[in-house]
C-alpha cells in the first residue's frame, strides 16, 4: 500500500456534492480515503472564471499502480461530469478534477503522469490544503517540507478556509 496525495477541485456546479461523490468513488475504486483536508476556496488560476474553486486534498492508501490510479481519477472526473474538449487549450471551469500531488515519496515522469504534481510548489491552493494533511511531509525532488514550499511560493492568490458551519 502506498500513501497517496490527490487534489481535489471545483468551480462547477454542487461542488461540496461533487467532491462527496468524488470520495465515495476513490474509496471504492482506488483505495481507502483516509484523511481529507478543509474546504478551501482559491481564485481561478490561470484563467479567468467568475466562479471561485473549490479546493481539498484527499489522503488515500492504495494497491494501484500510479498509472492505473491516473486512469481511475480520469474516469472519476468525468462519471462526475468533467468533459475535455481535446482542441481546447490551457485551463477551464470544471466540475471535478482530481490531480496526483504525490505518490508516496516516489518521483514519476512517464508521458501520461508526473509525480510529484509539477507546478505543485506553484500554487496556493494546492499547498494550503497539503499543509494541513501532511505539514512536515518532504517533496522527493526538492527535498523540502509542504510548509516551506508554501513560505517560498511565489503565488499570491487568494485562498481562504471555508466555514463549515455555513
Amino acid at each position: 500500500m502506498e500513501t497517496c496525495y490527490v487534489l481535489f477541485g471545483s468551480n462547477l456546479g454542487d461542488r461540496e456534492g461533487i467532491f462527496a461523490s468524488a470520495c465515495l468513488l476513490i474509496n471504492n475504486r482506488c483505495g481507502r480515503v483516509v484523511a481529507v483536508s478543509s474546504s478551501y476556496e482559491s481564485e481561478p488560476w490561470g484563467f479567468e472564471a467568475e466562479e471561485w474553486f473549490l479546493n481539498r486534498v484527499i489522503v488515500v492508501e492504495t494497491g494501484l499502480a500510479p498509472d492505473a490510479l491516473m486512469r481511475q481519477l480520469l474516469d472519476i472526473e468525468a462519471e462526475l461530469g468533467r468533459v475535455r474538449h481535446p482542441e481546447a487549450h490551457g485551463y477551464a471551469s470544471r466540475t471535478a478534477d482530481l490531480d496526483i500531488l504525490y505518490f508516496g515519496h516516489r518521483v514519476i515522469r512517464t508521458q501520461r503522469l508526473t509525480v510529484p504534481h509539477p507546478r505543485l510548489h506553484q500554487r496556493r491552493f494546492a499547498l494550503v490544503p497539503m499543509c494541513e494533511v501532511a505539514p512536515d511531509f518532504v517533496h522527493p525532488v526538492f527535498q523540502t517540507t509542504q510548509t516551506e514550499l508554501l513560505r517560498q511560493c511565489p503565488d499570491t492568490s487568494v485562498v481562504r478556509k471555508v466555514d463549515a458551519t455555513n
